[in-house]
C-alpha cells in the first residue's frame, strides 16, 4: 500500500507530464494547481480561444483506468474552481473540461486525453 508521500509524487510527476503533453499539442498552461478554498485545479490552460480545466490522474500499474476516478463529487468541485477562477481572472470565454489519465505500467507510461470529459455540474 502507498502512502501518502508517493501518492503526492505520483501526482506531481502525472501533473508535470500532462502539463507538458498539453503545451507540445499548444495549450497554454495558464496555472497549474489553483485553488480556491478547499477546491483545487490541477491545470487551467487555454487552446483555440477556450479556457480549459484539466483533471490529472496518475496511477501506477492501475487495474481501474486512472480517469474513471473522477465522480460526481470531484466534478461538483472542479466545476466550482472553475467559477472562481473565472470571476477572480474576469474571463468570458467558452471553457471545457478535461481529464489526463497516465497509468504508469510495466515501465511504460501511456497518456490519453479526455476533452470534454464532462459537463458543468451545478453545485449550488
Amino acid at each position: 500500500m502507498k502512502d501518502k508521500s508517493q501518492n503526492k509524487e505520483t501526482g506531481k510527476l502525472g501533473e508535470d507530464l500532462a502539463a507538458n503533453f498539453l503545451a507540445k499539442k499548444g495549450y497554454q498552461i495558464l496555472e497549474r494547481n489553483f485553488s480556491s478554498g478547499n477546491v483545487e485545479i490541477d491545470i487551467v490552460c487555454s487552446h483555440q480561444q477556450q479556457i480549459i480545466f484539466v483533471e490529472v490522474k496518475a496511477r501506477f500499474n492501475a487495474f481501474i483506468e486512472p480517469e474513471k476516478a473522477v465522480g460526481l463529487a470531484k466534478q461538483k468541485n472542479i466545476a466550482r474552481g472553475a467559477d472562481a477562477y473565472l470571476n477572480r481572472n474576469k474571463i468570458i470565454l467558452p471553457i471545457r473540461f478535461d481529464i489526463i489519465s497516465i497509468n504508469f505500467f510495466n515501465g511504460k507510461i501511456d497518456i490519453a486525453h479526455f476533452e470534454d470529459a464532462f459537463y458543468p455540474i451545478y453545485y449550488k
